[in-house]
């Protein structure tokens, strides 16, 4: 297994990575938005028939964009991480001490940014006025200049924070990046999972 050059990350490849993803019970998909790990961690749920949690939908929006306290978001969090087949799509490391352990695998989407700010926009514009699946119901997809500024900066201020949040929490846990759309293809062809 590879290391890339300051991170302690336990990285591996696509081909260890589908051997993993086949026998996990437990696997969490992490990345900014807008770079298709809602999409992604959707169809290997529906492959691998896990239980699809979003943090989005699942632990961190009420309504109309009202954020759940903390405490109620680790609360739910430990509730639905007990389970024993489970897919989770979200980052957050300050949930990382306790969603870690229990993981099998982690996908880190880490696609480039302009990539990312293209899905976002593409996203909203499916779905302008709804509320998309994966997000808590009363939550209206939008886009604004924070959310753009927190796409384009997700590698400088936030990426550092979930590295060190993996060789914290999980520097056992395999971590597969994909930081392609033909690596994400490649990986799903591997698994079996149709276009």
């Amino acid at each position: 297994m590879e290391r890339t050059a300051g991170e302690a990350v336990n990285n591996v490849d696509n081909a260890f990575a589908a051997g993993q993803i086949r026998n996990a019970r437990r696997i969490m998909v992490i990345g900014c938005s807008g770079g298709g790990k809602s999409t992604l961690a959707q169809k290997l749920a529906h492959r691998f028939d896990l239980t699809y949690l979003s943090i989005d939908r699942d632990i961190l929006w009420l309504p109309g964009w009202v954020e759940r306290s903390k405490e109620e978001q680790r609360q739910r969090i430990v509730e639905r991480i007990a389970g024993e087949r489970w897919i989770m799509d979200g980052t957050n490391p300050s949930t990382f001490d306790i969603r870690l352990p229990r993981t099998d695998i982690v996908i880190w989407v880490r696609m480039p940014r302009l990539l990312c700010v293209w899905g976002v926009m593409t996203r909203w514009l499916k779905h302008i006025g709804r509320t998309r699946p994966e997000m808590a119901p009363g939550c209206i997809e939008k886009v604004d200049l924070q959310f753009l500024e927190y796409i384009w900066t997700f590698e400088a201020k936030f990426a550092p924070r979930v590295i060190s949040a993996i060789a914290a929490h999980g520097p056992h846990v395999p971590v597969l990046q994909v930081k392609s759309r033909r690596q994400m293809r490649a990986l799903l062809d591997l698994l079996g999972v149709p276009a």
